[in-house]
Order: C-alpha cells, then structure tokens, then sequence
C-alpha cells in the first residue's frame, strides 16, 4: 500500500493515481494522515479492495506522509564510514536526537537559507504504525506503518556551538524535515532492510549508499526505543545519512542561494529543494 497527504487529505496511490479516503470508504476513514495511522492494520485491509483510481497523482503537490507526529526521533552516526568523516568512531548503540514536528515539510519545497552553515542528509525515513512499548526487534516490523524518503537539513555552527551540541535546533528550522512523496508499506518493497538511497546536489551526486550499510537496523532503533519510551501511530524515525555530507568534505562544503538539492530512496521516490535566501543572511 501506498499513501500520501494531498491538500491535508489521505490519498491512496493505485494504478498510477490517487482515491480520497474518506470519499472512497464512504466516512469509514477520516480525511486525515493522522487518523489514518490510528487505525493503520484495518486501513491496509480495506485497501486490498481498490484496485483503481479516480484522480491524478501530481507528487509535487503532496505534503509530508506523516504531517502531525506527536514524536520525530532521529539517529547519528549509523553508517560507519559517515561516523568516521566526522572524526568519530562507530557507536555501540544507537545515537538518538530529536527533530522538532514544525520542521517537516513535503517533498518538493523551497527552503529557506537561516544564518549560518547548512548541509544535508538524505535518510531512510520509517512512520510507526501501532502504539510500540518494549518492542522485541524481531516482531518491530509489525510496528511499521511504512517507509518514506526524507533529507535531514542541518545548520551546522548552531549544531556545533556552546558547551553542549544544539543538535535539536539546529535540525529543525522550518523546512529542514522535508519528507514523501509517499509512504511505502513494507510488503510493497523487494527487500525493505537494503534499499538504495542518495542525493544530488545542482545535478553532482554527492551521497550514495545501500540502507543495508547501517550500523543499527530498523528493528534495532525500534527495540532500543521502545524500551526507554512509548512510540505512537504516526511517529516518525529518521534512520540516519551516509557519508557523503557537505561537513566532512575538505574544504567543507555548504548549500547556497539557487542550488537544488534532489534526493531519492529506491522504491519510494524523490525529494527536491531549492534553497533561497533569507532575509538574516
């Protein structure tokens, strides 16, 4: 199954386009991504059902999958070879930081350019689709919604500044969660644990990696989670970037006024910013 926020409103994605939820279920389902994923199991039961669509499917007019997640977790370092060119060894266990909801955005947007040094990350984005407490890993799947692509933007000297890194605000700047164009259940996917992800920069590739390379799987970040806190329908877990950032280039290298970041993740789709600037630059 694939769903996406057009308008504010669930889409189902069939047959190259897009059926209203509420419309198609008849007010069986709200309009609404948010009551979608809590009641996702039977949602995904309905869908086998429709088979085809009654509106065209524009991705650039879609918002983020999950637009109103009571939680944004992130994880750090969880490729090796981006741990090492920020100067860091692999983690043993999960690196966990926040992105604040406000900061999400959709998947083809113009971003505003805040002061400072401002880099990207392209992620393997997971929505958790069930209510998660002390989750074994070998049943976390089930507690996926689906799977969606999305660029963790980072203004790196607020990041950096002070005694104690600002990972939180300086990740969450409005529009730095661009997130879609869909989400992606698992079962839609060859092999949702090895899945190509990158990123282009004005047309120059400048990340590339497989998310079988991460350090810690998705099942891992959900056990490890949901033993310290409760994960809800429509959360949000960015899973971490691949080396490849504009930090650890040398000299490091920053987005700018007029570049086009475009990113992608095997099976899902892309994303694309355009970055302009703002009025404190």
């Amino acid at each position: 199954m694939r769903i996406a926020n057009v308008d504010g409103r669930c889409k189902l994605l069939v047959d190259g386009g897009q059926v209203d939820l509420e419309k198609a279920s008849r007010g069986r389902f709200g309009p609404t991504l948010g009551e979608a994923y809590e009641r996702f199991g039977e949602l995904r039961g309905w869908a086998e059902s429709v088979s085809s669509a009654d509106e065209v499917w524009q991705a650039d007019a879609a918002g983020p999958p999950a637009p109103a997640p009571r939680q944004v977790f992130a994880v750090a370092l969880n490729y090796v070879d981006h741990a090492a060119e920020s100067g860091l060894a692999a983690p043993d266990a999960p690196v966990i930081f926040t992105k604040f909801p406000t900061s999400l955005s959709g998947p083809v947007t113009d971003v505003v350019l805040p002061k400072g040094s401002v880099d990207w990350e392209v992620e393997l984005v997971a929505v958790i689709g069930q209510t998660a407490r002390s989750v074994s890993r070998s049943v976390a799947w089930d507690y996926v919604a689906g799977l969606t692509a999305g660029q963790d933007l980072s203004e790196r000297e607020l990041q950096l500044k002070g005694p104690a890194p600002q990972f939180s605000l300086a990740k969450s700047f409005q529009g730095f969660s661009p997130t879609g164009p869909s989400l992606v259940t698992p079962d839609e996917l060859d092999s949702p644990e090895d899945l190509e992800l990158g990123c282009e920069l004005n047309g120059e590739q400048v990340q590339k990696a497989r998310t079988s390379e991460m350090i810690f799987t998705i099942p891992q970040i959900i056990e490890h989670l949901s033993r310290i806190v409760t994960l809800l329908p429509g959360d949000v877990i960015f899973t971490g970037t691949p080396p490849g950032v504009g930090l650890g280039r040398t000299p490091p290298r920053f987005l700018c006024e007029g570049d086009r970041l475009g990113s992608w993740v095997e099976g899902i789709g892309n994303l694309t910013q355009t970055f302009v600037a703002g009025t404190d630059r």
